[in-house]
């Protein structure tokens, strides 16, 4: 009865740490994307107004595709 009642709670535990671990895991995969000079070039054209982004050429929906048109098809 003691073996059987130790594993029902240990369960719980085990979801805790798994839980953590995949967090941490995706945060990590996040940090990395977020570190790359593209999304940089990315969130500094969002930040120009719709006038500045015209002048270059381009338009708000068009930043993402413009920055990673030679990587992926987008």
């Amino acid at each position: 009865m003691v073996a059987i009642s130790h594993i029902i709670t240990a369960r719980p535990e085990l979801a805790g740490i798994l839980r953590r671990c995949f967090a941490a895991a995706g945060n990590a995969l996040v940090a990395i994307a977020e570190a790359d000079s593209r999304m940089r070039a990315v969130r500094q054209l969002n930040a120009m107004s719709d006038e500045e982004l015209a002048e270059r050429g381009l338009r708000r929906e068009d930043i993402v595709h413009h920055i990673f048109s030679d990587r992926f098809y987008i």
